[in-house]
């Protein structure tokens, strides 16, 4: 039984490309920490955002993720009640909340990045080293160039 595959100019098209790329690095780091954590792919990115950052608003983990902020509510209620997320006021804006990482959330957030660094160095192991800067940078290029967004404009 063969695979369908796309049409050719679908196949040829770059954002296809990308979005095709994407999902498989994430769907195969995902599988690891779906099974050791119990998290889902927005959640985790909310996590790592939060493990990076320290703690932000919604509006800002939506932009910052480019997710939309129905998804990233959700995931945001979720790593609450798991307790692996507090909220916090917002001192300088009251209409918001603060999200930030609790002790146990730092915790598992430092047991999974070593985890999702090693399955990087496994992805992109067909790479050389010159290859991964170059894609790194041509990535962040075309990032750049698309432009920003609002938060709002990034429901599907």
């Amino acid at each position: 039984m063969s695979k369908r595959q796309p049409a050719k100019r679908l196949a040829d098209f770059l954002p296809y490309q990308l979005s095709v790329a994407s999902n498989a690095v994430s769907t195969r780091i995902a599988e690891q920490y779906r099974k050791r954590f119990a998290l889902k792919t927005t959640e985790w990115r909310i996590m790592a955002v939060l493990g990076d950052s320290g703690p932000l608003t919604q509006r800002e983990l939506s932009q910052l993720t480019l997710m939309d902020k129905v998804p990233v509510n959700r995931a945001c209620k979720t790593l609450e009640s798991r307790g692996l997320a507090e909220r916090a006021p917002n001192a300088k804006d009251g209409r918001s909340h603060l999200l930030a990482l609790t002790a146990e959330g730092r915790a598992v957030h430092a047991g999974i990045m070593p985890l999702a660094l090693t399955i990087e160095r496994e992805m992109f192991s067909v790479l050389d080293e010159s290859e991964q800067g170059a894609l790194r940078d041509m990535l962040a290029r075309v990032r750049d160039n698309a432009g920003d967004f609002d938060a709002e404009s990034l429901a599907d």
